[in-house]
């Protein structure tokens, strides 16, 4: 086929030659040869399709031409296979795409409602109230102590959230005719107590006090150390509370602060039946008279207040004598041994009105 390709380009550049020079009759002596060149193309031609090939094999037979409307018929039969595929791996990329898509908006949804849910519950649980506590022991400094005594006990709650909680500074009060209080005090059996927060005396009944149209039975009388109150911002070394209650349970307290001076006769009957352990009780066969601890005016301040001990109840009537009471050195000094400090902090007024006597 080479042989072939390249005789056509001799015969055709030989012929382009040729026409290109000028006609010379052709010469007698030269024969002319291009018929002999046409013939011996042929030859060749011939005797290659005859031989055979040096290996023996099957003799050489030239490619036969495609038919060009057949190649055109596969060529698009092809391009269009190859679009159907195109279009099947695009058609399972969108569907892969949109259960992506699918599975992330699922997964958003779902992270949203465990949010939601969540946010609920953590809502829920804020408005919720504090789990109850009944915790009994609490002192008077240390984790125990005034700061914590509502996270103690659920009923104590009054001991931070109150508004008239006591003790407090007097001071500002309204000077005002203020009518006597009238005691009713009598000597009385008792019986003292060392309750671990301080010393309290449980006196027998038919001890009164009337004030403002209220009749109040003392129930009991306990110390402090420092006083509790103060007055115009001046401390005391100790107070005594005599707590009272009426029919209808309300509560009034009388507060007698304790100055150093001469002996207090009451005091003094206390002191000598005190218990000889703490949590015991010592129940003398004599009797006490209240009427001895008073003072000799009977000038006082009064406001709303509350217990000074847990669970700080309000709405208890304070009554807090403005002359002190004396007793002697040795006298607060034995209680000092036995209750340091048992002394809640000065609390807010929070505005509350104050009455004292002219």
């Amino acid at each position: 086929m080479r042989n072939l390709i390249a005789l056509s380009a001799c015969c055709l550049v030989i012929g382009t030659a040729g026409a290109a020079d000028p006609v010379v009759p052709p010469s007698k002596s030269v024969p002319n040869i291009r018929p002999n060149l046409a013939a011996a193309a042929a030859a060749d031609r011939a005797n290659i399709e005859k031989e055979p090939t040096a290996a023996g094999g099957p003799k050489y037979v030239p490619p036969a031409r495609k038919n060009p409307a057949a190649s055109a018929a596969a060529q698009r039969e092809e391009e269009a296979r190859a679009e159907a595929e195109l279009s099947e791996k695009i058609a399972q990329r969108l569907a892969e795409m949109r259960a992506n898509q699918a599975a992330r908006i699922a997964s958003a949804e779902k992270a949203r409602k465990q949010k939601a849910v969540k946010a609920a519950a953590a809502e829920v649980a804020a408005k919720a109230p504090p789990p109850r506590v009944y915790g009994t022991h609490w002192t008077y400094e240390g984790e125990s102590g005034p700061a914590n005594w509502s996270k103690i006990n659920s009923d104590w709650a009054k001991c931070s959230s109150g508004s008239r909680q006591s003790p407090i500074d007097i001071r500002d009060g309204m000077k005002v005719d203020l009518e006597q209080i009238a005691f009713d005090y009598r000597p009385s059996g008792f019986n003292v107590t060392d309750n671990g927060h301080t010393v309290q005396v449980m006196v027998g009944p038919g001890n009164y006090l009337s004030v403002a149209g209220r009749t109040y039975e003392l129930q009991q009388f306990h110390f402090h150390r420092p006083a509790e109150e103060r007055v115009n911002g001046k401390g005391f070394e100790m107070v005594v509370h005599l707590v009272h209650k009426d029919p209808e349970g309300r509560l009034a307290v009388l507060a007698l602060l304790l100055e150093r001076g001469k002996p207090q006769a009451t005091i003094q009957t206390v002191w000598n039946n005190l218990p000889l352990e703490k949590g015991d009780t010592a129940m003398p066969s004599i009797v006490l008279d209240p009427n001895d601890m008073l003072p000799q005016r009977r000038d006082y301040y009064t406001f709303m207040g509350s217990l000074t001990t847990p669970p700080c109840t309000e709405g208890v009537l304070w009554l807090v004598m403005k002359e002190p009471v004396q007793a002697s050195p040795a006298q607060l000094a034995l209680f000092s041994r036995l209750y340091p400090f048992n002394a809640r902090p000065i609390q807010a007024n929070s505005g509350r009105m104050i009455k004292e006597s002219n």
